[in-house]
């Protein structure tokens, strides 16, 4: 007969391993992530640095987010591209062009083109969101990246899923949900280019991966850096700041 030491030894065990498989749901992971990085809404200043083996150009963007599915990017430098807008709410997109005085929807084709000359593409304004709703998500792995233990993730798309990724391979930091790194791949399994952490800093009272670099995997000496120069988190920020008719006034 098991004493009561044995038993009461045997429900802890079995909790605290109960707990850990918890903790390390691919999907509970992404989503503690996700909420850690945007908040219920945050607004960020980010710098970009756009390197080509010849030259190199920079530009300044602000930028609010409620919730998962609307966002609003206003570059602010250089002149020449000073008060272009990007609306996303859900996964459509706007453009505002502010030297024909025009607002553009993005079709779904250009989902997958260059953003603003960049090593991003358009799908990455509506990604964060699409990990968590149209991928399959499984652990493969571990590994430490920036001296972080990190939760390494697979990405596979939901069948009819709107996405432009045929899989996408993430490394989520176990102390602070930080994305350290971000693999995306085409249809056909070949690598398409890379995000990096190369800093980690505490802004707007949470840890946050404050310079990523973006990596083509196919082109050598090309990049592209962003760095957070500041951001706020859990502020209110009207509904009708992620309109349409908004983007033409923004300053």
């Amino acid at each position: 007969m098991k004493t009561f030491r044995q038993t009461g030894m045997a429900t802890l065990i079995l909790l605290v391993a109960l707990s850990e498989s918890r903790a390390q749901n691919p999907s509970e992971i992404l989503q503690e992530a996700d909420k850690r990085a945007r908040g219920e809404s945050s607004i960020m200043e980010v710098t970009l640095q756009v390197v080509r083996p010849t030259w190199t150009r920079e530009m300044a963007m602000r930028s609010w987010s409620k919730g998962q599915d609307r966002s609003l990017v206003l570059v602010t430098a250089p002149a020449r591209e000073r008060g272009t807008a990007f609306l996303r709410v859900g996964r459509e997109m706007w453009n505002w062009i502010p030297s024909v005085e025009r607002t553009v929807k993005l079709p779904p084709s250009m989902m997958s083109q260059s953003w603003m000359g960049t090593d991003l593409t358009n799908e990455d304004f509506v990604r964060e969101a699409s990990f968590l709703v149209d991928y399959s998500h499984r652990l493969t792995g571990e590994e430490t990246l920036l001296n972080r233990p990190a939760w390494i993730i697979e990405l596979t798309p939901k069948p009819e899923a709107p996405v432009v990724w045929g899989k996408v391979v993430v490394w989520i930091g176990k102390e602070d949900y930080l994305q350290l790194r971000a693999v995306f791949y085409d249809e056909v399994g070949e690598s398409v280019y890379t995000l990096e952490a190369r800093q980690v800093g505490e802004l707007g009272g949470r840890m946050l991966a404050t310079r990523v670099e973006v990596l083509p995997t196919d082109e050598p000496g090309h990049s592209t850096v962003m760095s957070i120069q500041s951001a706020q988190f859990n502020i209110p920020i009207p509904d009708e700041t992620f309109t349409v008719r908004n983007m033409s006034r923004l300053r």
